[in-house]
């Protein structure tokens, strides 16, 4: 999902707010105004600062009611009658809320003008909002901000008339980048070269004559290279478990969605983690200067682990198999990271998979053990997830090297940014297979909820504490 399509569906939340509030402050100085007072004189007392406390109160009501209306659906395709539709429908099932309350509490408003001119004008204000942010939105997409790369595939009519809608402009935000006839296999060969140079953001099938093997290969193709996979309805009858339907050009388009922690949740999981991150950096903020001077005074060498034995910098993969730069308390002696891939390679009690874990590691400090025990070595990972490279809950960071020997399901792993901790990390950590572990992973990615990464925080203390194979 393109970041600006975040920001703009988050920016809406504060905008619609403002326009509620602004709404109700311009009705209650409407009817304080000389030319309304003239006709009808004011026979009720209205201070302005209980009103406004009102307001704040409203408000945030209305902002619940404008999500379960739909309002904030995030890449939604509603064009601009239906978006003023629904705004207006909103706001009417807003309005009945305050009349509720006028029943309820009399004493709230003794002027219907206001509750009458606030309704019409919050549907006037935040549509107009909404016109100015779509149109600095599709503004946006001249500079190619927020336009989505798009693969087309089929040989139909379907895809003909989405080759016209993208290119006549009929439909801003979409730029066609490749077009395919079929998906055989030396189609998806060269595709995967295709998008080694150039960015693709979705694939679209549009032809219901391929066939269920090209259809299927396209499907992994897509989930392997952490690219939105789309198609024309009806075309897909296996491995659907979460989609979205939109439609463009007539044309009713279904996503397939490989994990709920897209759109809102994505924000909302962003937010925790700086929280939260922020939050145990500052009440951790000891252990952590203790633990720098402990490892400073037992070895030589840098406080972090952050270069290779060669001084190179360190990375792993995160989200969609970028790379960002990786560091956390050192707990070994100085150039002996490439030593486990050397002369203790056979030690590796992790040879089910890519990963490498070395069971009595002669390399590790005598602080190192310690920290390494109770994962006091990964905290320095607060800062990766305040950053944004990492998540406090998800799949953790891989080297680029394990990843390089991944299998295609494997991938499935990296859709979401990595975590400092995750379902693997409660359920037995390093005593996992690596099999296992990529179903837990798995599971979390499919089955996200904000709950959810709550409890795999709050389990993890305990897990800490579990003794292991490896530490």
């Amino acid at each position: 999902m393109k970041k600006s399509e975040l920001v703009f569906s988050f920016i809406l939340v504060p905008l619609d707010l403002i326009m509620i509030i602004l709404a109700g402050i311009s009705a209650y100085n409407i009817r304080y105004a000389q030319f309304i007072t003239g006709i009808r004189p004011v026979v009720f007392n209205l201070p302005f600062w209980e009103y406004f406390k009102i307001l704040l109160i409203i408000g945030p009501l209305w902002l619940v009611l404008f999500a379960l209306a739909g309002l904030y659906n995030i890449r939604s395709a509603r064009t601009i009658v239906k978006e003023i539709y629904r705004v207006t429908l909103a706001c009417s099932t807003g309005l009945m809320a305050v009349v509720a309350l006028i029943f309820l509490r009399r004493e709230l408003f003794d002027s219907r003008f206001i509750v009458l001119a606030a309704w019409i004008l919050s549907v006037i204000y935040i549509s107009l909002a909404r016109i100015v942010v779509r149109f600095l939105q599709r503004y946006l997409f001249r500079f190619n901000i927020g336009v989505r790369q798009v693969v087309l595939v089929g040989d139909s009519k379907t895809t003909e008339n989405l080759m016209r809608t993208f290119s006549s402009g009929q439909e801003a935000g979409y730029e066609v980048v490749k077009r395919l006839r079929d998906f055989s296999l030396e189609t998806s060969q060269d595709l995967l070269k295709f998008i080694k140079t150039k960015s693709v953001d979705e694939i679209i099938q549009s032809d219901p004559n391929l066939t269920k093997a090209e259809t299927l290969r396209m499907f992994d193709f897509a989930d392997e290279n952490h690219i939105v996979f789309k198609y024309a309805a009806d075309l897909l009858d296996t491995k659907v478990l979460k989609t979205e339907v939109s439609e463009i050009s007539g044309v009713p388009i279904v996503e397939v969605k490989k994990t709920t922690l897209d759109g809102w949740g994505r924000i909302a999981k962003r937010f925790f983690d700086i929280i939260i991150s922020f939050i145990l950096i500052i009440l951790l903020s000891p252990v952590l200067i203790i633990t720098a001077l402990a490892i400073k005074l037992d070895s030589k060498g840098r406080i972090f682990y952050s270069r290779l034995d060669d001084d190179s910098p360190v990375y792993r993969v995160g989200q969609g198999g970028k790379l960002f730069h990786y560091f956390k308390f050192r707990s070994m002696l100085p150039k002996t990271d490439s030593l486990r891939y050397t002369e203790l390679a056979d030690k590796n009690i992790r040879k089910d998979g890519p990963m490498v874990k070395i069971a009595d590691d002669p390399r590790i400090t005598r602080v190192g053990k310690f920290i390494r025990r109770f994962s006091i070595d990964e905290l320095p990972e607060l800062f990766l997830v305040l950053k944004g490279d990492m998540s406090l809950v998800g799949p953790r960071p891989h080297l680029p090297e394990e990843v390089a020997k991944y299998e295609h399901h494997h991938k499935k792993v990296l859709t979401i940014k990595p975590g400092i901790t995750g379902m693997a990390q409660i359920s037995g950590r390093s005593d996992l297979s690596f099999e296992e572990e990529v179903k837990l992973d798995t599971y979390y990615i499919e089955n996200w909820t904000l709950l959810l990464d709550l409890a795999i925080i709050l389990r993890t203390p305990l897990a800490v504490l579990r003794s292991r194979k490896a530490e």
